[in-house]
């Protein structure tokens, strides 16, 4: 793809991930990304003095980063040069980024995480500091930056040898209330682990992730922010709830894995979200979602739904998510192997086991308050998964049949009258048995003890967005930026920000209206 002019954009993105938050600022040449080290909200960080201490500044004069932990605790490469090669025995290289040698151009920025993660005040994008920095210029104050080894499976094969082939981690920065977060670049050059690429992000797949994160974290799913001695350290850094002095500590830090896995990928499904490339190099231990490529919000209901052109055996459909989770988690089984003694191993493997229901447990309740129904019933999952069918047999708009239902009133499903407006409900009530189902519903829905129709409108409202991150949004938004427009990218970012909310602006641009009809089969594949 041409860059306009000869100047290279610069996307900086950012988007919080669950409770103990991590995030990412990504870039088409060199992007920011966060990871949340270990939340510090004890008292003893308070009499330190962090809020008094750290002050929102526009100058990185007093602003420090460390990688003291890391190099400390895990093995580094002892091959000095930044060049493609099999690296061996280690965690990380020492790897510096490679600055640009035209113009930079800023494309977004989080206010919410310059201000309220990294004690920035928001006008510090605007100084040449700040561009430096995230398009891999210049490094700050105690930086040493890192390339990760790692390796993976890539559709069901070990891959070998992967790491970060074009992202550079900077260190760990500590804000005011004693958090402490990673900071990561990504597009910003070449590392040892860049096989055949030059290092760098193009401005369409950049664009995708930045939006995408935003959508996933408003969402509330949690996403990175655009962010053995190795297992020991893991656990001490992310899960300090796991006690290290336990014997059974893998144990409990595999349980917590297989739970939040099961819970992450039922959440993709209760937003239609197709990650496109579940690799077990794109898994995170934290459960968040990550390494955004050829991913895709389901448009029409299809279990078979694949947005990724490049999987010709639709390994990755959006119906077979489920099941990759357990490759996955099979795979980390796996490789705790070693750490284990014979009756952990029996443990693990029976925790390995009971994740299909925890999937099936999360993704009811998911669905049972997508729907407004309150406590159980034995036929919820009946009524779930006939409501399903009958969108994938009329194509029916999976994202906007669920808000739709939260949005028209009882009355007007007794009687079928279903007014324009409700376009989604409109091509389901073409079904023959879709009359059958309305009945079920109601009668189910009469069972919600002191519930009115009024409360649970408002409830379903509140967990069906009206908008989502649909390709053709985001293909809109990618042409214009490729003209220096940036304005759609900005006004997408906003809707993304509110997504069960009504919005002028993007009603004006109709988001919520039936997608055109050049993007009913829009795809994007992995190099995109």
């Amino acid at each position: 793809m041409s860059r306009p002019h000869g100047v290279p954009w610069l996307l900086t993105w950012v988007v919080l991930i669950c409770q103990t938050g991590c995030c990412l600022l990504d870039s088409i040449g060199a992007a920011e990304s966060f990871s949340h080290v270990r939340p510090f909200s004890n008292k003893s960080n308070l009499d330190q003095g962090y809020c008094e201490r750290k002050r929102k500044t526009n100058s990185f004069s007093t602003w420090s980063l460390s990688s003291e932990s890391l190099i400390a605790t895990l093995p580094v490469d002892t091959i000095p040069e930044n060049s493609i090669r099999k690296v061996r025995d280690c965690i990380f290289s020492v790897a510096y980024p490679t600055p640009f040698i035209s113009r930079v151009l800023l494309v977004a920025v989080s206010k919410d995480v310059l201000e309220g993660i990294l004690d920035l005040d928001v006008s510090v994008k605007e100084t040449d500091d700040f561009l430096q920095l995230v398009s891999g210029g210049k490094v700050v104050l105690g930086s040493i930056p890192l390339a990760h080894r790692y390796g993976g499976h890539q559709f069901g094969s070990w891959a070998g040898q992967l790491g970060d082939g074009r992202a550079h981690l900077l260190g760990v920065y500590t804000n005011r209330y004693g958090e402490r977060w990673e900071l990561q670049l990504k597009g910003s050059g070449k590392t040892p682990y860049s096989r055949n690429g030059d290092g760098r992000a193009v401005l369409r797949s950049s664009v995708r992730e930045f939006l995408c994160s935003e959508a996933m974290h408003y969402l509330g799913i949690p996403t990175s922010r655009a962010a053995r001695t190795l297992l020991d350290f893991v656990i001490q850094e992310h899960f300090p709830s796991v006690n290290m002095n336990d014997s059974n500590r893998y144990l409990d830090f595999f349980s917590r894995v297989v739970l939040e896995t099961a819970n992450l990928i039922a959440l993709w499904m209760s937003v239609g979200f197709a990650h496109g490339v579940c690799n077990t190099d794109n898994f995170s231990l934290l459960s968040i979602t990550i390494d955004y490529g050829p991913f895709g919000f389901m448009e029409s209901y299809d279990p078979n739904f694949v947005p990724n052109t490049s999987d010709d055996e639709r390994r990755y459909k959006i119906g077979n998510q489920a099941n990759v989770g357990m490759f996955n988690l099979n795979k980390l089984f796996q490789a705790l192997k070693p750490v284990l003694d014979r009756r952990q191993k029996k443990l693990a493997f029976q925790i390995l086991e009971g994740y299909s229901q925890h999937y099936y447990t999360r993704f009811t309740e998911l669905f049972r308050a997508k729907l407004g129904l309150l406590g159980e019933n034995e036929d919820d999952n009946y009524l779930i998964a006939f409501l399903l069918k009958l969108m994938e047999d009329t194509k029916a708009d999976f994202t906007m049949a669920f808000r739709h239902l939260s949005e028209i009133t009882q009355d007007q499903l007794k009687e079928l009258r279903i007014p324009q407006e409700f376009w989604a409900l409109q091509d389901l009530a073409k079904h023959k048995f879709f009359s059958d189902w309305i009945t079920i519903y109601l009668l189910r829905l009469g069972r919600n003890m002191g519930d009115s129709d009024s409360t649970r409108r408002k409830r379903m409202t509140a967990v069906n967005p009206r908008y989502i991150l649909r390709n053709w949004m985001a293909e809109s938004a990618i042409q214009k930026a490729k003209m220096n427009d940036f304005s759609e990218v900005h006004l997408l970012q906003e809707v993304l920000q509110h997504p069960f909310q009504r919005q002028a602006a993007a009603e004006k641009a109709g988001y919520s209206l039936r997608p055109p009809s050049w993007a009913k089969d829009l795809k994007v594949s992995c190099s995109s």
